[in-house]
């Protein structure tokens, strides 16, 4: 029960941060960061990475699990696996400023 309570009594910037449930990879020191959403009909289908390779979204996924790339999350709708931003209360680090490049 103490740690329940404890849990319901957090306060500061991390008791503010929006419920999610996200997985969240710890990144190598070696891993890269994505510089671009590859988009497809306006959805993403993939990210440019700063190595310069392009990888659909599965591979990211896999990728960032492995710790390959830095300040990535992975969160899941509808059954399909997906990368997102760690909330760190930055709008300008968020996946969805970056650049998007359409894969042709």
């Amino acid at each position: 029960m103490e740690q329940l309570n404890a849990n319901t009594n957090l306060q500061g910037s991390v008791a503010a941060l929006p419920k999610m449930a996200m997985e969240i990879p710890e990144a190598r020191a070696d891993a890269v960061e994505i510089t671009a959403l590859v988009k497809d009909e306006g959805r993403v289908s993939g990210y440019q990475l700063s190595s310069g390779l392009v990888l659909d979204k599965s591979e990211a996924v896999s990728l960032a699990r492995q710790g390959g790339i830095k300040g990535v999350g992975i969160s899941e709708r509808s059954g399909n696996e997906y990368l997102k931003s760690i909330p760190d209360g930055t709008d300008s680090n968020n996946l969805g400023n970056l650049p998007s490049i359409t894969q042709g």
